[in-house]
């Protein structure tokens, strides 16, 4: 693949995950609106799931193997406990303080995937995203008064954070040979297989049912953010560094901040708004940052191309 055709997959990726990254802010607060506990949503998101992807393979033609599923499980069940503990945290603490939590997890990824992925991380781009992270816990300090803060609720945050950083990382490296929809349809088959039991063990039998609008986010969640957002992402891993991808989403709090201010009428004082443009404008500053970086190997691709032509000359002559 030329480098120009490279740089363009690349832009189209960063671009893929920036609109992910607005949608899935607004996944809390949907979650929020149901009737349903965060372990029961999770389960029954994670089924619907299951069809729409299965649907999809049929209208593509496509066939998903057994040595594919057994490749891609863990991430499924990576994915069922980040679901299932993010629903029930944003259930009990607010959306915005959940969120911001989350938003830690681009740090970990940014020190890891260095290692993992050989990827190159400059001084400048780790000091932005430590500023990002300010950012972060200033929005944090900010909603940590609210009456809908829970220390169990941001616990269960933290621990979803864990499981959300281990999936990226896992998704990462199962792209590299594995094609966007066999691996999230491998996701959410294993992840439901994985939530099902626990689900049922907490609720009983026969499982909440969701009732009036319940169905409605049901059906906008598996879609939007779950079926768009994670193929978008997931197909995003091959093209984009993953320390990049991930301190895009960084920014979803802010959206989830401001989503929940507007529908659920969760407080959004000055300490959140000022940290919330620190974490855009730092996050901005690195996107930019890094397409000025991918535009220089625009000077080799000239370079080769002219070498190209040089020699083509002199097997002519």
């Amino acid at each position: 693949m030329r480098v120009s055709e490279r740089t363009r997959y690349r832009t189209a990726a960063i671009v893929a995950v920036s609109v992910t990254t607005f949608i899935w802010g607004a996944v809390g607060v949907l979650v929020k609106t149901t009737s349903l506990s965060g372990l029961t949503f999770a389960m029954y998101r994670l089924w619907a799931g299951v069809l729409v992807h299965l649907i999809a393979l049929a209208i593509t033609r496509r066939r998903l193997s057994w040595a594919t599923f057994k490749a891609c499980a863990p991430g499924g069940a990576l994915f069922a406990l980040d679901i299932s503990l993010g629903f029930s945290a944003v259930k009990l603490t607010a959306v915005a303080d959940a969120a911001i939590i989350g938003a830690l997890a681009p740090i970990m990824i940014l020190f890891v995937s260095g290692r993992m992925f050989d990827e190159r991380i400059s001084r400048r781009e780790i000091g932005l995203a430590a500023a990002s992270f300010g950012g972060v816990v200033l929005v944090a300090i900010g909603a940590s008064g609210s009456p809908a803060w829970s220390l169990l609720g941001d616990a269960l945050a933290l621990a979803s954070t864990l499981s959300w950083t281990a999936y990226w990382l896992f998704s990462k490296r199962a792209r590299s040979t594995v094609s966007a929809l066999e691996y999230m349809t491998s996701v959410m088959i294993a992840g439901a297989l994985t939530i099902t039991p626990v689900a049922l063990l907490v609720s009983g039998w026969p499982p909440p049912t969701p009732v009036g609008s319940d169905w409605a986010v049901l059906v906008v969640v598996t879609l939007v953010p779950g079926m768009t957002g994670h193929l978008l992402v997931a197909w995003s891993h091959r093209h984009v560094e993953s320390w990049l991808s991930a301190l895009i989403t960084q920014c979803a709090p802010v959206v989830s901040a401001v989503t929940a201010w507007i529908v659920l009428g969760e407080p959004l004082n000055a300490v959140m708004i000022v940290g919330g443009l620190v974490v855009i404008g730092a996050t901005a500053l690195v996107i930019v940052g890094a397409a000025r970086r991918e535009g220089e190997p625009g000077r080799a691709e000239a370079a080769e191309i002219e070498e190209d032509l040089e020699g083509a000359v002199e097997r002519a002559t």
